[in-house]
């Protein structure tokens, strides 16, 4: 018998020495694509285990692309539906903001005109049970309640909302919707000639969102702009290039990209845009890449405006997304963007592990504190448009106004508390037991705004709120801190009488990066700063 084995085993053997003889006469026997489709197909009929074929051909893609660069990606069919609704602009649910307190969802704020709004529910409200299953106290996660409360446009849900002053449970039925993801986050005038917009991110209704807030500040007479781009990791290169294009003057460049396989791309302003005219100011950190960085590189390059903040993230890669049959996706780097001087603004990325840790290493280096930590090589400098002031790519766009990360006021305590989440837990509690007698007290948000103070009752229960957290009281830290704690839950609370606009209303007096934008538009010599040194 063992004879026999070894007969068999010498045939499959010969079998095999035979088969990739005659392949090698095949005009695709030297193809790379060939000699994967086969190492996987013997894996999968001939080894001597169970195998997860999914799983196999997933972890081959991952591997391939992460030897390419960092933003090629292999995402499966879960997390391409996750990522893409923050982009596409809605989502199917039932419409409300919530956080979860002590393992139950309380209901921050519902989404105006949405379902939840339109059958009933206030902010306030927790729900206790979904579809007959009890979600308070039990510890369930946030994405399986999330997975419970989503669901298609039409299809119904049964809740129980415990609501403040009522005993028993009240029953709601919603009947989901779209609901729609916003990406400015904040627009409002800051004095009677200065705007600010904030976007959070460039998706399918970034630039619509953007007319809309430029059409209503200008009815309330702005003169001047300043666009919050800090924070903004990207998104659709087209929802960049219409951000432009209400900024810059007819044929002017956006941007243009150009890959080894992709022709040369150019994307020129219209001369439609609202926006053409008047002081601008785009504000930029260590997290403002990809499509921020082609705003702010067109802004910069065509002297249309100053640039202000921190050295952004240098993404300067175009991704293509690719659809596999399962609802799986590819992204695959297809070309590189350049700025209209030219600019590539990719940092390198021969080491991975180096460019991932590329902003904590810029930290060490002291470069968010100071300007002359960071270093440009000269083969890398570019001229502006216009006014022919150096501009560097090769990483990122540095500004032109440089404004250092303030760390004094963020203490330890003040760490250990927003850590902890006692910061948000304090606050959650304090809305819901005062959110009537708040909204009484104050009608409307510049009322607010001009009288509503942190009172020492209130900070007290913060700290003892912090004991329960084991955040033992550091008195020196917490004077320290106690300026930016009491603007925090100033803001906090704006968020939660009114909106995310109101939140930043209030937060950006702590922004230095916003400080120093309106101190220079209100400098008498503004058109003179663009030629002043970089600092």
């Amino acid at each position: 018998m063992r004879y026999f084995k070894y007969i068999i085993a010498g045939l499959c053997t010969c079998f095999f020495s035979i088969s990739a003889e005659a392949q090698q006469s095949s005009p695709f026997s030297a193809s790379p694509s060939r000699k994967l489709q086969i190492a996987e197909f013997a894996i999968s009929n001939l080894y001597v285990d169970q195998v997860d074929e999914d799983k196999l051909v997933e972890t081959a893609i991952v591997k391939m692309l992460e030897q390419l660069d960092p933003h090629s990606t292999y995402s499966n069919s879960e997390e391409v539906k996750k990522l893409n609704e923050p982009l596409k602009g809605n989502f199917d649910g039932i419409g409300v903001q919530f956080n979860m307190s002590e393992d139950t969802l309380l209901i921050i704020q519902t989404v105006s005109g949405g379902p939840s709004q339109k059958a009933g529910i206030i902010a306030g409200d927790r729900i206790i049970m979904v579809n007959d299953t009890t979600i308070a106290g039990v510890k369930m996660s946030t994405e399986d309640i999330m997975s419970r409360l989503r669901g298609p446009k039409g299809s119904k849900v049964n809740l129980k909302i415990l609501r403040r002053g009522v005993k028993e449970l009240l029953p709601f039925v919603i009947k989901r919707d779209k609901i729609p993801v916003y990406s400015v986050d904040a627009s409002y005038m800051i004095d009677n000639k200065i705007g600010y917009i904030k976007i959070d991110r460039f998706g399918a209704t970034t630039h619509d969102e953007f007319k809309k807030s430029l059409t209503e500040l200008q009815k309330r007479g702005m003169k001047d702009l300043i666009i919050d781009l800090q924070g903004n990791g990207g998104g659709y290169l087209d929802a960049a290039i219409n951000i432009a294009n209400e900024l810059l003057d007819k044929k002017e460049l956006i941007v243009y990209t150009e890959g080894k396989k992709s022709n040369r791309s150019e994307f020129f302003a219209k001369g439609d845009g609202m926006f053409k005219n008047g002081k601008l100011i785009v504000l930029v950190d260590e997290f403002s890449a990809s499509a921020s960085e082609i705003v702010t590189g067109a802004i910069q390059d065509w002297d249309r405006g100053l640039v202000v903040g921190r050295r952004s993230f240098g993404k300067g890669l175009v991704q293509r997304p690719i659809d596999l049959p399962d609802g799986s996706m590819i992204r695959l780097t297809v070309a590189r963007y350049y700025t209209p001087a030219g600019r590539s603004i990719q940092k390198p990325y021969e080491s991975i592990e180096k460019y991932n840790k590329d902003i904590i290493d810029r930290y060490n280096k002291g470069e968010m504190i100071s300007a002359d930590s960071i270093h440009f090589p000269d083969s890398l400098k570019y001229a502006t448009q216009k006014l022919k002031r150096v501009v560097y790519g090769g990483g990122g766009i540095m500004p032109d106004y440089f404004v250092p990360i303030d760390t004094t006021k963020y203490t330890k305590y003040h760490r250990d508390l927003s850590n902890k989440g006692v910061i948000m837990s304090f606050h959650y509690k304090y809305i819901d037991a005062n959110r009537k007698a708040l909204k009484k007290m104050y009608g409307d948000f510049d009322l607010y705004n001009k009288k509503f103070e942190v009172t020492p009752a209130m900070l007290t229960s913060l700290v003892d709120e912090g004991k329960k957290a084991n955040v033992e009281l550091n008195e020196k830290e917490y004077t320290e801190s106690l300026p930016l704690l009491k603007l925090q839950l100033k803001a906090l609370i704006a968020r939660d009488l009114w909106d995310m606009n109101e939140y930043y209303h209030v937060i950006n007096q702590t922004n230095e990066s916003v400080s120093k934008a309106i101190e220079l538009m209100k400098a008498p010599n503004f058109d003179e700063l663009f030629m002043k040194k970089k600092k």
